[in-house]
């Protein structure tokens, strides 16, 4: 599966996002139409930090001191248009709470990917000091089974030097050369706005692609 697409497509407005519902199941989510794209990762990836990067907002994903905090699936509509969304999945892996309550997160994460129909791409965020962790290969799976495009942002890349960061980012590259049709690579930071215009160019591919592209996972 090629997931490339080289046409021009006009962009989208992200400083225009707005809440639009949190959901704790997929069932309580937003009517299954129009086109989202998901950001996830591990609570302590940046992914609050991320959206809010990019969407120029400083609160429209809530930040915590305490990863894990966020247990909900949060949909945020774009330029007043509630068919084109950015959704923040919950946070795993990091926080400090009951293992039954983990695999609960896990259950709603996993039925999301696998059963909404509108969602166009996965963005998949990781540290770029600890990238490819049994969360992110475990996401990266889903994907791989609906055969549905991933963009990995290597975060808080502000952290390292430009030779390490670009080594890891080679790195990475590599370890999922076999997917490289699925999935694309970039490095990122929030803080210093680096990566924001490739992230915002992927998503105006994403959520311009026409609904009879996707196809429902059987």
């Amino acid at each position: 599966m090629n997931t490339s697409n080289d046409s021009p497509v006009s962009r989208l407005n992200y400083p225009t996002a707005r809440f639009m519902v949190s959901a704790p199941t997929l069932a309580l989510c937003p009517d299954d139409t129009g086109a989202e794209v998901a950001f996830a990762g591990r609570s302590n990836a940046g992914k609050s930090s991320a959206i809010n990067a990019l969407t120029r907002q400083t609160a429209l994903a809530r930040t915590s001191r305490t990863p894990g905090r966020t247990q909900l699936i949060n949909f945020f509509s774009i330029m007043n248009d509630e068919s084109r969304r950015l959704v923040d999945l919950p946070g795993y892996g990091y926080a400090k709470v009951p293992e039954a309550v983990k695999l609960e997160w896990q259950q709603h994460l996993s039925d999301y990917l696998r059963g909404r129909f509108s969602l166009r791409g996965l963005v998949l965020l990781m540290d770029v000091r600890h990238p490819l962790t049994e969360f992110d290969q475990m996401m990266l799976s889903y994907a791989d089974k609906r055969e549905m495009p991933v963009h990995i942002l290597l975060t808080k890349s502000d952290k390292l030097k430009r030779g390490p960061a670009s080594a890891a980012l080679q790195k990475v590259r590599s370890r999922l050369k076999e997917w490289e049709d699925l999935v694309s690579v970039q490095l990122f930071s929030s803080l210093k706005r680096d990566g924001v215009d490739t992230l915002s160019q992927k998503l105006d591919h994403w959520l311009h692609t026409p609904a009879e592209e996707t196809t429902r996972q059987e």
